[in-house]
């Protein structure tokens, strides 16, 4: 895939973190920051999953992109996994990660088999986008490799290795995937990530001017944060009675992973962020 260049709008460089079907939270988000045709608008990706109406963000999406033609909509591992589901693809592991509240948002409206638009919005998802001046993808890039020979697999699921890397890749990189307690607004890397779906905050960010805007989330309660560092807290979902830290495997059931002799843990806990 090549990248996409871009010079620089005359309006603002506006990025939005992880929905997670959390559609009142988008709306009131987007009321607040007023986007208009000047602004290049970049949506980080997860739009789906855990969160009570997937179906309807991906409607609102699909509306907002008819009225600001130049959005740019990137692919999360949860648009991903959905993607898979659809294509009879590893099932279990869409379900277990909040796959189940997307099939319920589009049964509640009658929505189901998806329709043709909702699919062609999946399938025309990016990976990553480069403006001259950042770099956005949804999870991050593994260092010491080029933009344009990053696997899609590491820019939908990567973690660790690009959260503890110093790695320059000439730009900020823009990411979204990590829940965090508040934006990371740093030199190299911007992560607008702030867990609306696990009860915080729905999180715009202009690039540029690094001005934030953000939208509470009600419809789940905070856990207690548990291992948390200045990067990344996480937190219980509702209705588990497994604390969200044991979430910290995630990374053990992303496709291609096997997990490690340990105690038996629910299946609800191991779920992807």
């Amino acid at each position: 895939m090549k990248p996409v260049q871009t010079k620089p709008p005359q309006g603002r460089w506006l990025a939005i973190g992880d929905i997670h079907g959390c559609l009142t939270q988008l709306t009131e988000l987007m009321e607040r920051v007023k986007p208009n045709s000047a602004d290049r608008i970049v949506f980080l990706g997860d739009y789906v999953d855990r969160g009570p109406a997937s179906a309807g963000v991906i409607d609102y999406l699909i509306r907002f992109a008819a009225t600001f033609p130049d959005t740019v909509f990137l692919r999360g591992n949860h648009e991903q996994m959905f993607i898979d589901y659809l294509d009879g693809l590893d099932p279990a592991l869409f379900l277990i990660n909040g796959g189940q509240q997307t099939l319920d948002s589009y049964r509640d409206r009658r929505m189901w088999p998806v329709p043709s638009s909702h699919r062609s919005f999946l399938d025309s998802l990016r990976h990553y986008f480069e403006s001259d001046r950042h770099i956005f993808v949804h999870a991050g890039l593994r260092p010491e490799i080029p933009l344009a020979e990053q696997k899609d697999f590491d820019m939908l699921w990567i973690r660790d290795e690009f959260l503890d890397s110093d790695f320059d890749w000439g730009k900020p990189v823009v990411y979204g995937h990590t829940p965090l307690k508040e934006p990371l607004l740093g030199e190299r890397r911007i992560g607008v990530d702030t867990g609306c779906v696990y009860g915080r905050r729905l999180t715009c960010c202009d690039v540029m001017s690094l001005r934030i805007w953000q939208a509470r989330t009600t419809i789940t309660r905070p856990g207690r944060a548990s291992g948390a560092t200045d990067r990344r807290a996480w937190f219980q979902p509702a209705g588990s009675s497994v604390p969200w830290h044991l979430a910290e495997q995630s990374r053990l059931c992303r496709p291609g992973h096997r997990r490690p002799r340990q105690k038996p843990v629910r299946p609800g806990a191991l779920q992807a962020r």
